[in-house]
């Protein structure tokens, strides 16, 4: 990396308190002049059962979202998805008049979130992640996993957890 380029600081965001309290933090206290910040939002994939999917809610005979319902939810995770990263450039934008010139990239994913957020560490170079904590305890952590334990242990950077 070139010093005079400024690092590649990839922030994931969501539309919890937490990414916004990271990306604020961060912000404020870890991106200099001449960064530039990756704006990061993994979607989930939108669920769909076929006939024969034994997993589904209803048992094995299953269903398969009509081609509306399909949309509507896709459209749904679109406008999600838009207002989050619309929030994040905003706060790009009001801490980058103090600091100067940062450049702002906004990326949109589709996937699981943990998987994706080290692909993208990667594939776009980042210097560093930063993250938000749910501050799940022992057994939430081990029930619903974390994203956060996961991409330390995975992604192929310094990660930077910010804790509210």
């Amino acid at each position: 990396m070139d010093p005079a380029e400024g690092r590649r600081v990839m922030v994931a965001v969501d539309e919890g308190d937490e990414s916004v309290h990271a990306l604020r933090w961060c912000l404020a206290n870890f991106a200099t002049r001449g960064d530039t910040i990756v704006l990061l939002y993994v979607r989930a994939p939108p669920p769909t059962y076929s006939v024969l999917d034994a997993t589904a809610p209803v048992g094995p005979v299953g269903y398969m979202f009509s081609g509306e319902a399909t949309a509507a939810v896709e459209g749904y995770s679109r406008q999600v998805a838009d207002a989050v990263v619309e929030k994040a450039q905003n706060l790009c934008a009001l801490y980058g008049k103090d600091k100067g010139e940062m450049k702002v990239e906004v990326k949109v994913s589709v996937g699981d979130a943990r998987s994706v957020i080290c692909e993208m560490v990667d594939k776009l170079g980042a210097d560093v992640l930063v993250m938000g904590s749910h501050g799940y305890g022992l057994f939430k952590r081990a029930l619903l996993g974390s994203v956060s334990d996961y991409c330390v242990r995975n992604a192929n950077c310094p990660v930077l957890i910010v804790k509210s």
